[in-house]
């Protein structure tokens, strides 16, 4: 019975491969069981380039959750991202062959599957279709259109598109470590699900996620996803210039990077020099920390000023559209020094750093709730929903087996709305496990 409410979070990053274990406490709280890490190796920038060491890699940290949370692994919540991840803005509409039945479940669900049948660029796939506001007849700015009377609904959406071999490659990956994959999920909204407070999302807020391969970057307003992107760069290209810049071997530039990096280069003396052990046999090497923060500097500075761009492109320069709660940074390099002050500098906004405390159980170790966990954390939450859901679902068989069945005369109790809301990437994933099983 142990068994039963256990789910998995896969957080398939650049720089690491996280398993997650966890279940909900009596508090409705998230607690972890146990935690697998290993290397991440045959990822670049978020997109898998080398199947069979992605395979070891998950094989590893699913085997350390395993023995950490002395639970099974299964199913798995599966996190997107890398840099073939685009969003664009899309408004749809369809007019209700009778206005004298109020707007239902089936209404919305045939604007969304509207959406979806948009034509792509060739090789690319919708992974989340995201309603924004609803117009009914004409009338603004309706967040819930379910019950009301009209001829036509509109919506403005918020689509995400993803490259279909990227994400088949993952699936593939998934598959071959012998686990079954429950859902996909886009990394920045895991992330988000896991630091923001939902009077963040509701004021205004943008959650930059500073992983290993790129940024990702989630905006919300009024309580809405309203832009998310994913910037190819990451703490690995700022290691990456250490090493060019330092001449110094790629474990040796990490190191120095966590250690002694900051990225303000105001704050080093010229006369703070650390010595480098040389490569065998020959002499240490002196590098001094102000050459250390301004090649550090350079590179944040760049990543930060493309997120701007990408805030500004959403329109926070619009009184409207303003972000009032500011930045929130996480990931693994939202752990430089000084961070936080350069990018409040940079953009002017008032900025935090996201710990993924807020929904885990209270007497959690602090190394679990550090940032690098941020997108593991929102990927086990989302999968412990999707599995509470299929429990609901599988309860549920009596009713009707889809919502084309379901005969319109009754409008559906409340508490059942948002299920099928999320059916259409529950059907993806399915068509997508299709698929896997025929290849």
């Amino acid at each position: 019975m142990e068994n039963e409410n256990i789910s998995v979070g896969l957080d398939i990053g650049t720089t690491k491969i996280v398993a997650m274990v966890g279940r909900k406490n009596e508090f409705d709280k998230v607690e972890i069981l146990g935690i697998g890490k290993s290397k991440s190796l045959g990822v670049h920038r978020g997109v898998v380039n080398n199947i069979t060491q992605t395979i070891q890699s998950i094989q590893q940290a699913v085997e350390e959750a395993k023995i950490n949370s002395g639970h099974k692994v299964e199913k798995v919540v599966v996190g997107i991202a890398g840099q073939h991840i685009r969003s664009l803005q899309h408004s749809d509409y369809i007019t209700r062959p009778n206005p004298e039945e109020v707007i239902d479940e089936k209404d919305i669900e045939a604007l969304i599957q509207q959406v979806y049948k948009l034509v792509m660029l060739p090789g690319e796939e919708i992974i989340h279709v995201l309603p924004q506001e609803y117009k009914v007849d004409g009338q603004a700015e309706i967040k819930e259109p379910i019950g009301m009377y009209g001829g036509r609904l509109e919506a403005n959406f918020h689509v995400v598109v993803g490259q279909v071999s990227s994400i088949r490659n993952i699936g593939r990956c998934i598959k071959s470590a012998a686990l079954d994959l429950s859902n996909i999920t886009l990394e920045p909204l895991a992330s988000a699900d896991a630091v923001l407070s939902q009077e963040e999302k509701e004021a205004g807020v943008a959650l930059i996620d500073i992983g290993g391969g790129t940024t990702d970057l989630a905006i919300f307003k009024d309580g809405i996803i309203r832009h998310t992107a994913v910037i190819p760069f990451g703490g690995n290209v700022i290691t990456e210039d250490i090493k060019e810049g330092c001449s110094i071997i790629e474990k040796q530039a990490e190191l120095l990077k966590v250690k002694f990096g900051s990225a303000w280069p105001g704050e080093n003396r010229d006369t703070e020099i650390v010595a480098i052990p040389g490569l065998q046999g020959r002499d240490p090497k002196e590098i001094s920390l102000k050459t250390l923060s301004k090649i550090i500097n350079a590179r944040v500075v760049e990543i930060i000023e493309q997120v701007f761009l990408e805030i500004k492109n959403y329109g926070h320069n619009e009184q409207k559209k303003k972000l009032i709660a500011g930045i929130v940074l996480t990931g693994g390099g939202s752990q430089l020094k000084h961070l936080k002050q350069l990018v409040e500098y940079i953009t002017g906004m008032d900025t935090r750093i996201g710990y993924p405390g807020e929904h885990l159980a209270g007497e959690t170790p602090s190394d679990q709730t550090s940032p690098v966990f941020a997108t593991a954390v929102g990927l086990l939450m989302n999968a412990l929903e999707t599995d509470t859901k299929t429990e609901e679902q599988q309860a549920e068989d009596t009713l009707p087996a889809s919502v084309e069945e379901a005969s319109g005369e009754e409008l559906p109790p409340l508490e059942k709305l948002p299920k099928h809301r999320k059916s259409i990437l529950e059907r993806w994933v399915d068509k997508f496990k299709e698929f896997l099983d025929n290849a």
